[in-house]
């Protein structure tokens, strides 16, 4: 979709390389979300770290993140008019 409109998005593997815990954390204020809207709870991860433990910080859940990236949603799309999820993915055109 950014391609039909000229745009050449910059792709980063977050399952290759992982954000740290500061850059989860800047993503999460700028989605202005809590750690746990970013997650994905069907992962095996989720449950086998007991993330739906309501005592767990904010640091504990943003550090099991940057720890195992495939608990984080995707695709984030960080653009010049602000971040979004991209899905559904007319959402993205919004941050362009």
């Amino acid at each position: 979709m950014l391609r039909e409109q000229g745009i050449e998005p910059e792709i980063i593997n977050y399952l290759d390389d992982a954000p740290d815990a500061a850059t989860i954390e800047k993503l999460l204020s700028q989605l202005e979300m809590e750690p746990r809207e970013l997650m994905r709870k069907k992962e095996k991860e989720y449950s086998e770290l007991g993330l739906a433990n309501d005592s767990l910080s904010r640091g504990e859940l943003v550090a099991a993140m940057a720890a195992h990236p495939r608990l984080i949603e995707r695709p984030i799309v960080v653009g010049p008019n602000g971040t979004v999820m991209g899905r559904p993915t007319e959402k993205v055109l919004d941050v362009l």
